[in-house]
């Protein structure tokens, strides 16, 4: 089964309330906040809810490596090191990755681990056209495919 990565690219002002509650659902609070989950018909459901505003798209695992190690956060915003990652699971971080990609496990199996990672605006900026179309038109919001990937190693 694929994982999708969600990114929110616009904030609270103007949104509906259907909208402001499926953000509050996905745990997406903010700007640039990512979350990871498994492409099923419910949670499809509410992408399509929010899909004016957020992207999306199919993550790989060198990316999902990338963005635990980089942006993973404890409670008291401390970094997911692989240390601790190994003392909790019992696993480095290339087997818990393709554990969570071959979906035997997910990140909610690491105690302590949010379930949401927060990003920061892409280095170099989104595409020209900018946050107001659709990613098919050449903004940035919508379904990328594999090019999520891109995305998020730009806002690592």
């Amino acid at each position: 089964m694929k994982l999708i990565a969600i990114i929110r690219l616009k904030g609270k002002i103007g949104l509906k309330r259907p909208v402001k509650d499926t953000f509050k659902l996905l745990r997406l609070y903010k700007l640039y906040y990512c979350i990871i989950l498994k492409n099923t018909p419910m949670n499809v459901g509410m992408i399509e809810r929010v899909k004016d505003a957020t992207t999306w798209g199919e993550i790989d695992e060198k990316t999902l490596k990338e963005l635990l190690l980089k942006r993973g956060r404890l409670p008291a915003n401390k970094r997911l090191t692989q240390e601790y990652l190994k003392e909790k699971t019992e696993l480095d971080t290339d087997k818990f990755v393709k554990e969570i990609m071959e979906d035997t496990k997910t990140i909610k199996s690491v105690p302590g681990l949010k379930p949401f990672f927060r990003l920061k605006p892409p280095t170099g900026g989104f595409e020209r056209k900018g946050i107001k179309q659709h990613f098919a038109q050449g903004g940035s919001i919508g379904y990328r495919k594999e090019k999520i990937n891109e995305l998020l190693m730009k806002m690592l």
